[in-house]
């Protein structure tokens, strides 16, 4: 069953892209005492994460911030190295990103899908939510193949 507005974050091991190297993190943890603008793409330099996605929470870091927001964080089913190229390469040092190589976040989310006929595996579904102090606030999953409901204006609209 995928998480819901008012579920608490579960705890799994992500990676975190740092420029030391990847950093485990617990999502319990992570998500704890701040408000999070989490938002999950089904993969690095994909067109639409790259094109729309990310670059929508990049121009819209500082008004999510002015809003009450203390970290965005980025998922999505790749590794650390990946994440954070992607994150250095077309995102901002506002963005965290979480790397989530095995799926593991996803799956304990309820939030997967299946990209095979892309050559892609199991992967996060689209989706943006709103974490306060580890409890879903705002959740906005997409249709398979859509980008019109997790994008950083919806967030700003729910904050």
């Amino acid at each position: 069953m995928p998480i819901s507005v008012g579920d608490k974050i579960p705890d799994v091991t992500v990676m975190m892209a740092t420029p030391e190297g990847p950093v485990p993190v617990n999502t319990g943890s992570f998500f704890a005492g701040k408000t999070v603008a989490l938002f999950a793409v089904p993969g690095a330099y994909t067109p639409t994460c790259s094109v729309k996605h990310l670059p929508g929470y990049v121009e819209k870091a500082d008004e999510l911030k002015a809003k009450g927001v203390d970290e965005i964080a980025v998922t999505a089913v790749n590794d650390a190295f990946v994440m954070g190229s992607w994150n250095r390469d077309q995102g901002s040092s506002d963005i965290t990103a979480l790397a989530d190589g095995n799926g593991a976040f996803a799956e304990a989310l309820g939030l997967t899908m299946d990209a095979s006929k892309f050559g892609m595996g199991q992967r996060s579904q689209r989706y943006s939510m709103i974490v306060e102090d580890g409890v879903v606030k705002s959740l906005n999953v997409e249709e398979p193949g859509d980008f019109s409901v997790s994008g950083a204006d919806t967030l700003l609209s729910q904050l």
